[in-house]
Order: structure tokens, then C-alpha cells, then sequence
């Protein structure tokens, strides 16, 4: 059977990427199966591309899946990328598919949800443990959408906390942070229609922010809100600031969006101390997902 595949691309970049695309159709010209290849333009993730390829289930196994790989990856060398990164679900044709193909599995993530549907009761125990929790010397602070201000350049710094992140043989580049693009990535949020929470724990010997984090909910206050990303600095862990962190946000949650069905996270197997935070808050697991690797 004759199949065509058409090249696509985002017309306008984005401010730190832009995609090229394929649409594999059959002689008949319905759609069988696409291929979105995300080529990253900032210093330090330029030598990326990510890869998502999806072929519909009834024409697996005929080499669309192939085909558009083979058009994605020879793209990636023309554009000078040295590595392809993919991510699937465990234990599906997309994870035998990459391994198949010379890809390298770097990653796992579990993937977690905490039930809010038990809101009215919940909310005052969120409360309580949010006070049983305060820490000495520390404070928390919160706010919705960009960073206010006063707080621009700490929270930006605060934004190592990342740095050491727990991702295996993973490869993300190197993502450097300034107060303009902390600010963009808010207003992002916004644009998009969804409401960015941020609460950070501030050390008050000097006022620097030494954790924070992050909470996006559904911009009608329905469905699962999803956590971001969670970080304390080197230098101020081990005194339970994620887990008061998380409380006041999984609280502001329960508070102002009584609507919202739940909560999302990720985390890598590796880090266990956010996992046990998880776990201790409620999040049970829902899948994992892994990512893989292929150098050019």
C-alpha cells in the first residue's frame, strides 16, 4: 500500500524552540500516523531534539512508526542536533519500539495523583499540618502568576535548586535562568489561560528564598491541577521544607478551587526523599513513564 508522508512546521518559533512535524496517510489520504520533532534553541540545549511519534493502533507493525522516525532523526542531524530524546509510557509498543531502535532508556518516572474529592474535610487538616510543620528561622510566602518584584532576583536564584536533580544517565542540557525568563514562563502560564501558584520558604536571617514550589491549576478551576516542580537548595535541605512547602500548596488548592478533582506529580525513581514526601501527603501512584536517549 502506497503511503504519503507530508512535512509540517510551526509557522511562528518559540521563544526557545520551534517543532517540524510529519503526517504519515494512507493511499487513500487518511491520516495513519505523526511524528513532532521539538529542536531546542537556547545555549546549553541546543544539541537537543525531542521526539514524539503516534501511529494509530490499527496500522502498527506496517512501518509508518519507521518511516517517521527515519524522517525525524535524519532531520535532527541536518539541524546539527547530537542527540534524540523520546518519552513513552512503560510497558507499551512505544517503549519496545524505541528500545527496538537503538534508543537508550536513561529515565524512569512515577507518576502520582493525590484525590481531592474529600475537599471540605481535608482543608483543615491541611491547615493543621501546615502550622504542625512551621520551621525555625523560616517562613513561607506564596503568590499567584509572576514573581513579585522585591522577590525577582532571589527566586530566580533559588531556581539551582534544580540543578542537582536526581535524572539518572538523562539528558536536559543545561537550563540557565534569569529574571526575564523566570517572568516569561509565568506569563506563559497566563497566556494559556491556566493560574500559576508559586509558595517558597524564605530564610528570614536575610530574606532569601531557599525552596520553592510550584502549582499550576486549570484556568476553570476543574479537573487535575499539576505540580511543576519542587526544589530546596543544597544548603537548606534536610529540614523538611518540601514537605511544608507542598502541604501549603496542596491547602491554597483545596482552598480557593473547591472544584478541582485532584493533584499531579512527577517524580524520578531516583529521588526518593520527594517520593517519601509524596507518599506521606497522600499521592498514590497512577504509571510510569520512561525516557530514552539516541546519540547521533
Amino acid at each position: 500500500m502506497s503511503r504519503r508522508i507530508t512535512p509540517l512546521a510551526d509557522p511562528v518559533p518559540g521563544p526557545a524552540s520551534h517543532r517540524l512535524a510529519w503526517l504519515a496517510a494512507d493511499a487513500a489520504g487518511v491520516p495513519v500516523g505523526s511524528a513532532f520533532l521539538r529542536l531546542f534553541t537556547r545555549e546549553g540545549q541546543d544539541h537537543l531534539a525531542e521526539l514524539e511519534i503516534a501511529v494509530h493502533p490499527a496500522e502498527r507493525r506496517k512501518g509508518v512508526g519507521s518511516e517517521l522516525l527515519e524522517r525525524a532523526v535524519a532531520e535532527a542531524r541536518e539541524q546539527g542536533r547530537r542527540r534524540v530524546v523520546a518519552a513513552t509510557a512503560a510497558d507499551t509498543p512505544g517503549d519496545a519500539f524505541l528500545a527496538a531502535r537503538g534508543f537508550a532508556k536513561v529515565l524512569g518516572l512515577t507518576f502520582a495523583r493525590l484525590d481531592l474529592s474529600q475537599a471540605a474535610q481535608a482543608a483543615q487538616a491541611d491547615a493543621d499540618a501546615v502550622a504542625a510543620r512551621a520551621r525555625p528561622g523560616y517562613r513561607l510566602r506564596a503568590w499567584e502568576g509572576v514573581v513579585p518584584d522585591e522577590l525577582a532576583e532571589t527566586f530566580t536564584a533559588s531556581r539551582r535548586a534544580m540543578d542537582d536533580m536526581q535524572v539518572e544517565d538523562a539528558d536536559f542540557g543545561v537550563v540557565v535562568w534569569d529574571v526575564e525568563r523566570v517572568r516569561a514562563a509565568a506569563r506563559a502560564v497566563a497566556e494559556r489561560g491556566d493560574l500559576l501558584h508559586t509558595v517558597v520558604a524564605v530564610d528570614e536571617s536575610d530574606g532569601s528564598i531557599a525552596g520553592f514550589t510550584e502549582l499550576v491549576v486549570p484556568g476553570d478551576g476543574e479537573g487535575d491541577g499539576r505540580h511543576y516542580g519542587t526544589g530546596v537548595l543544597p544548603e537548606h535541605r534536610g529540614r523538611g521544607l518540601a514537605r511544608w512547602m507542598k502541604t501549603e500548596s496542596v491547602r491554597w488548592a483545596r482552598e480557593r478551587h473547591p472544584r478541582l478533582s485532584g493533584l499531579l506529580t512527577d517524580t524520578a525513581d531516583g529521588n526518593a526523599a520527594m517520593r517519601a514526601v509524596n507518599d506521606s501527603l497522600g499521592y498514590r501512584p497512577t504509571h510510569r513513564e520512561l525516557r530514552y536517549q539516541l546519540d547521533l
